[in-house]
């Protein structure tokens, strides 16, 4: 990836946090960048195109491929949990996070963004949790339910507390949702 590629999809992140969808526009983006608008349009066409490649190339998720060979699957789930209280504490992503859920209220376009994205997110969740319960790692249940379970607790805590969930909290976490087996 180029420099000012970089630069242009942290640009757009910061200034998604910094002002909202609303008053986001290109060229602050290109500003913030230190990029000419010209260099900024020839890779995207549009704001949420750029927002959505920022996200899909700045907040990678652990993937099966970069897992160890001898990882349980519960070492997966907790690994995908942590990444996710990471994300939503420390990261760019986190600074976006009220603009685009306030985003998604007010605009289709970015609300089936918004889903579509969370939705493929989620489903490494999914997943992981499938994997576990058919190994005996978890008690029998609905792994869609187990992931809306543990992610929405990461989301609340994010959003709704003072206190976001912590790394330490996650085997916790894990064990309250899906249990031992």
């Amino acid at each position: 990836m180029t420099r000012s590629r970089e630069a242009l999809l942290a640009g757009a992140l910061d200034e998604l946090a910094a002002v909202g969808y609303a008053a986001f526009s290109m060229e602050s983006v290109a500003a913030r960048a230190g990029v000419g608008r010209s260099t900024l349009y020839r890779h995207w066409g549009d704001r949420l195109q750029l927002i959505a490649d920022a996200l899909e190339t700045l907040n990678v998720q652990p993937a099966p491929p970069d897992r160890p060979a001898d990882e349980t699957a519960r070492e997966h789930v907790e690994d995908l949990l942590r990444h996710l209280a990471d994300a939503l504490s420390r990261s760019r992503v986190s600074a976006c996070l009220p603009a685009l859920v306030h985003a998604a209220e007010q605009d289709a376009g970015v609300r089936e963004f918004l889903h579509g994205y969370s939705r493929r997110r989620r489903q490494a969740l999914v997943d992981a949790i499938a994997e576990g319960t058919a190994r005996g790692e978890f008690r029998p249940g609905d792994p869609d339910i187990g992931a809306d379970a543990l992610s929405g607790a990461v989301f609340y805590r994010r959003l709704m507390t003072a206190h976001p969930v912590r790394p330490d909290d996650v085997p916790v976490l894990v064990d309250a949702v899906l249990g031992r087996r």
